[in-house]
């Protein structure tokens, strides 16, 4: 969608319904290395954020997932993710009986898997909200229409994205439905939640070994799913947070992002900022120094955030 020409640009995002009402789209002037670059056209909600990130190529890579911990290499294109976004949005819907008004806890750290986790409660219009994880990892905490809120982690986890008013703050609390990290079910006491389900965030998404008792395993039970899930509008600022970031780290359309995850753990960052524009993000967990420059070279990065 296009600009009205009367529309006049900032370093801000601004509503491009200043010149025309009809046109429900958020503008941004990216500024890097003292220029401008481009003007992007950004969707006021997160659904459609992720649908126009993909709608050009659906095949293209969208995020690609590096442990270097473990040697792992996970690609997905735009539409496998929708997959399993829609996956989960149904899951909500039909086994959680979870939707708008509905509060999901989140305690996993960045990972291809918490991608699909976070846009497809999204999705579904709930709330999120979660705690930093032991290594400042911060699975990401909407609050109301989807604004992020939450406490940083011992690294800085929320990297100083500023946040709206009125969020859900990262306190553990009552939730409809919990999802968490295997090595971090111990801290499930702290939240009531109606529904429990855990992650191995193992290669090749591969299943717990062994179950904790009360927890249903989240790769399981998604699978058997529909593929297709009519998303609820919402997280409009939260989308004008990410747009805001993405000016901020001089992300820019068509870009390839290598992020390290311990640096920017904060779901803005390494997810919803790089939607906003259309770039792609390769997300590196225990990112080893010294594969920097070859992973730049063979992921054909144009951004690192390193």
């Amino acid at each position: 969608m296009g600009y009205d020409t009367r529309c006049k640009p900032t370093p801000s995002a601004t509503r491009c319904g200043d010149c025309d009402p009809t046109v429900r789209r958020l503008r941004v002037v990216i500024e890097h290395d003292g220029r401008r670059r481009i003007v992007h056209p950004v969707a006021d909600d997160i659904a459609r954020v992720f649908a126009d990130a993909i709608a050009s190529d659906p095949t293209r890579p969208l995020l690609t997932w590096y442990d270097d911990a473990t040697g792992e290499r996970t690609e997905l294109s735009g539409a496998t993710l929708a997959n399993w976004v829609a996956k989960t949005g149904n899951l909500l819907v039909d086994d959680v009986a979870a939707g708008p008004g509905s509060v999901a806890g989140v305690l996993l750290p960045p990972h291809w898997q918490t991608a699909a986790v976070l846009l497809g409660c999204w999705s579904a219009g709930l709330t999120v909200a979660g705690t930093p994880g032991p290594a400042g990892a911060m699975a990401g905490t909407p609050g109301p229409a989807g604004a992020m809120a939450g406490t940083p982690g011992p690294a800085g986890a929320m990297a100083g994205t500023p946040r709206p008013a009125g969020a859900v703050a990262g306190a553990p609390g009552p939730v409809d439905v919990l999802f968490a990290a295997a090595d971090r079910v111990g801290e499930a006491d702290a939240w009531s939640a109606g529904e429990r389900y855990a992650l191995a965030l193992a290669p090749f998404a591969a299943p717990l070994r062994e179950l904790p008792a009360g927890w249903a395993d989240y790769v399981i039970e998604v699978r058997g799913h529909g593929d297709h899930f009519t998303p609820y509008p919402g997280g409009r600022e939260l989308v004008g947070v990410a747009a805001e970031r993405a000016a901020t780290l001089g992300l820019t359309g068509g870009d390839r992002v290598l992020v390290d995850a311990a640096r920017h753990p904060d779901p803005v960052d390494w997810l919803l900022a790089p939607l906003t524009v259309g770039a792609s993000v390769v997300l590196c967990g225990n990112l080893d120094p010294t594969r920097v420059e070859s992973r730049r070279s063979a992921e054909k990065i144009t951004r690192p955030l390193t």
